[in-house]
């Protein structure tokens, strides 16, 4: 971002350079082989992948859609108390330009080093939750870049939100079986849990029976892991054995022989950037050490409200959240 003034007024410029829309897929070309020896999958299976991240990154490229959803996004979550967000100037922004307020204050990363009281910390995480829970259970659609940087707290102790370069819109089928998969009691369904499994491509069609049960049990590791905040009406972000679990169950399906020699490529396309705002979102509660009312919303399906909604950005007929 550039600081400039327009007759008195601070402006936030951010500016594209040249090429860099150019390089993306030529960039992802040359990584692929790379990918393929590391993750030691098929190289159709990797396509799937590379191509989610390849439209990811052209949209970020692209700045008259970058500037159209962040206009709609700042609009549809100002109602959230305690959240401010950068006026935007279609006027001033181009195809290599976006020009919003400049706003004052400090990143997330600078503020939790100066040592907030518990009440503030807890403050500011329970926005950030509600910012993401937001746009992920009513608006289909999430800010999928979340990290310290795209955050300030202002003077006045609010949360603001300046990048909406990365948008990642969540298909319903999707969303359905991701938080279906969180739903309470679920393990003890064994049926359901693995038509899930399968519906989201962590359990595949050739699979032994041998490799059903054992990718069942690492992947129903990893999502209770994931899902343990939304099992608690309020969650300790700050927990550091939560954290140390999480690492270690990395670390062991990383050394673990049988995982890297399925050359299979597991999971759907879609979690690529889900996953990512909810390890980027909870590492940044982490860090602030945040407690959280992080259960799932009130009237969510999963608890038995399956009324058909609109979505206020696509106007699709779709179950509410």
């Amino acid at each position: 971002m550039h600081l400039a003034e327009k007759d008195g007024k601070k402006l936030a410029v951010k500016i594209q350079y040249p090429g860099v829309a150019n390089s993306v897929s030529s960039d992802l070309k040359m990584a692929k082989p790379i990918a393929l020896r590391l993750m030691n999958i098929k190289g159709k299976d990797l396509d799937k992948y590379m191509n989610e991240v390849e439209e990811r990154l052209l949209e970020e490229t692209d700045y008259k859609l970058e500037l159209k959803r962040s206009m709609e996004l700042t609009q549809l979550c100002g109602h959230i108390e305690g959240l401010v967000f950068p006026k935007y100037y279609p006027e001033w922004s181009s195809e290599r330009i976006i020009t919003m307020d400049w706003i004052e204050g400090i990143h997330l990363s600078e503020w939790y080093k100066t040592n907030p009281t518990q009440a503030d910390r807890d403050r500011i995480g329970q926005l950030l939750w509600d910012f993401y829970s937001f746009q992920i259970h009513e608006l289909k659609m999430v800010h999928a870049d979340p990290h310290p940087g795209n955050f300030i707290i202002t003077p006045a102790g609010e949360l603001a939100v300046i990048d909406f370069g990365c948008i990642k819109e969540i298909p319903d089928d999707f969303y359905r079986n991701y938080f279906e998969l969180m739903a309470p009691g679920l393990s003890d369904d064994k049926p359901r849990l693995i038509a899930l499994m399968r519906e989201l491509d962590f359990i595949l069609a050739d699979d032994t029976p041998q490799e059903q049960i054992y990718f069942q049990g690492v992947f129903s590791k990893m999502i209770e892991l994931l899902a343990r905040p939304f099992a608690q009406p309020v969650f300790d972000f700050g927990d550091k054995a939560y954290f140390a679990a999480i690492h270690a169950l990395g670390d062991e399906v990383s050394s673990d022989k049988q995982f890297r020699k399925s050359n299979a490529a597991r999971g759907s396309q879609h979690g690529i950037y889900i996953n990512r705002t909810y390890f980027g979102l909870y590492n940044m509660l982490h860090q602030i050490g945040a407690r959280v009312k992080s259960g799932l919303p009130d009237g969510h399906w999963l608890f038995g409200n399956d009324k058909i909604a609109e979505t206020p950005v696509t106007g699709k007929k779709q179950k509410a959240a």
